[in-house]
């Protein structure tokens, strides 16, 4: 018999998921996040990325919704 090989799905990127990694990584918080969730990190560090993102779209005039 063969085996059944599953073939990885390719993950759609999402703009806005980049933004938010873009982001983390500027403020230095991309490993705390990686490491131990994006749920572990505090409301003022989440705000903190989220203000970068809304500046970043603003900025760009994109709208993702």
């Amino acid at each position: 018999m063969g085996k059944y090989i599953k073939k990885a799905k390719q993950k759609k990127t999402d703009p806005k998921q980049a933004l938010k990694l873009e982001a983390a990584k500027e403020l230095g918080l991309l490993d705390k996040a990686k490491q131990s969730g994006w749920d572990m990190l505090t409301s003022q560090e989440t705000g903190k990325i989220g203000a970068i993102v809304k500046k970043k779209l603003k900025s760009c005039k994109i709208n993702l919704s």
